[in-house]
């Protein structure tokens, strides 16, 4: 076994979903508590930590070429960690393959770093995949996050077993975080100058618990509950599953002022053949008819979701379908991708996969209806006065950018802050951000 140096510098690098960039803020709080420095941009670290995501095809490769790049000019390398879902997935391997992993940890596991980092500094090489999502969340440190925006995991994993995803596989059952750790997390991160807390799970809308009077509530009773902050101005919430919109939910996007009026709820194909074979237990109608609920109870709201194309066995009308609820819906934004075959999930055997000349074709149709109709809603949104929540400066000097209520980037000049809310009156659209005309300080 040899033996290494305590890191005193890290770095947390992270892939994917924005539940990955919230494990990756997570452990940078949890390796602070320990005494060590996040690097400075360009310095070597100490300790490297690749926060991995397995959602898309060759995860696993791209993790090696990772690996092989953090080796040295004298030829040694920092003490490598690989976390997240590839490491859940794969983690053996990893071990057998990288001889310059010493730590591979799930998603569900990275509260047990500290000790690992002790084991590895002194010559072994540690692998931890269990899954005790609870565990992790009360051993974790308070949230030190300083930002006008920030992300609050409510809800991991995920009961659903759609027939292309390894995330039940990854990140386990469904599990709802307790209502008290969530309010005072919030508050932290309020306190801390959060401005806007986006709820995370990867079936955000399916949590439930106990509020402080025993009562059972669901994601709407804990959005108002929040919404009670005084000093939290903006709620979102992300990713949804179309089963999990309850009415009171749906409500609340109507009746909350702080619930932002966006909603990203995932469809994947407009083709009711395709969406059995994936089991996604809805149809398109019931998909639309949804949408024209939470439209009803919110008319400007922004809508985004996520589509797979060449799913095995897809035909051309099953992709017409796919055209056709895109231009139903009028998504503001949304997330396109080629079917990517996960090992273990029941789609990667499937008969009649489909070929990738197919499936770029495809998606470049998809992707140009969805730019079109980004575009429009960007236009439709010119006139509008509203808020804008400021994240960092522009390019420009005296630039500003920030963030809609529709999650639009937004470019404006004046003389502000970092999380000041901005009223602005909505000037010119570009497909992926408008300018902006300062009105007052909301």
């Amino acid at each position: 076994m040899t033996k290494v140096s305590i890191p005193r510098t890290f770095r947390v690098k992270s892939f994917g979903c924005q539940m990955n960039v919230y494990d990756g803020e997570r452990m940078a709080e949890l390796l602070g508590e320990q005494g060590m420095a996040a690097a400075e941009e360009g310095d070597d670290a100490d300790l490297v930590v690749l926060n991995t995501c397995h959602i898309r095809e060759k995860a696993a490769e791209k993790v090696y070429s990772d690996i092989g790049r953090l080796k040295r000019e004298d030829g040694t390398s920092p003490l490598i960690a690989v976390a997240g879902c590839v490491a859940q997935a794969e983690g053996e391997e990893i071990m057998a393959r990288a001889k310059d992993v010493r730590m591979v940890v799930g998603p569900q596991a990275y509260h047990r770093l500290p000790d690992m980092i002790d084991r590895a500094s002194k010559g072994e090489r540690v692998t931890d995949t269990d899954m005790p999502a609870d565990a992790k969340f009360g051993a974790l440190p308070a949230r030190r996050k300083r930002a006008p925006s920030a992300f609050l995991t409510v809800q991991e994993g995920c009961d659903k077993f759609c027939t292309y995803c390894v995330v039940p596989y990854t990140r386990g059952a469904e599990i709802s975080r307790p209502f008290a750790d969530l309010i005072e997390e919030a508050r932290r991160l309020v306190y801390q100058g959060a401005r806007e807390i986006t709820l995370l799970g990867q079936n955000v809308n399916a949590w439930d618990g106990e509020d402080a009077k025993g009562r059972k509530i669901g994601l709407d009773g804990l959005v108002r509950e929040l919404a009670a902050l005084p000093d939290l101005a903006r709620i979102r919430y992300t990713t949804s599953h179309p089963n999990d919109m309850s009415d009171a939910l749906i409500a609340a996007h109507g009746e909350v002022d702080k619930l932002m009026p966006y909603l990203h709820l995932p469809v994947q194909s407009g083709s009711d053949r395709v969406l059995a074979a994936m089991n996604r237990s809805h149809t398109a109608e019931s998909y639309i008819r949804l949408i024209e609920r939470v439209r009803e109870a919110r008319p400007d709201i922004a809508i985004s979701g996520d589509f797979i194309v060449g799913f095995p066995g897809e035909s051309e009308q099953d992709f017409a379908d796919t055209l056709s609820i895109v231009d139903t819906i009028g998504y503001a934004a949304a997330f396109s991708f080629k079917y990517s075959p996960r090992p273990g999930t029941p789609a990667a055997t499937m008969e009649d996969q489909i070929t990738r000349e197919v499936m770029d074709d495809r998606l470049q149709r998809l992707q140009a209806a969805l730019t079109r109709d980004s575009h429009a809603f960007n236009r439709a949104t010119v006139g509008r006065t509203c808020d804008v929540l400021v994240e960092r400066t522009g390019r420009r000097e005296g630039q500003w950018l920030g963030k809609t209520p529709w999650l639009q980037s937004a470019y404006f000049t004046g003389d502000h802050a970092v999380g000041d809310l901005v009223r602005v009156e909505l000037m010119d659209a570009n497909p992926n951000s408008l300018s902006a005309r300062v009105l007052q300080l909301a």
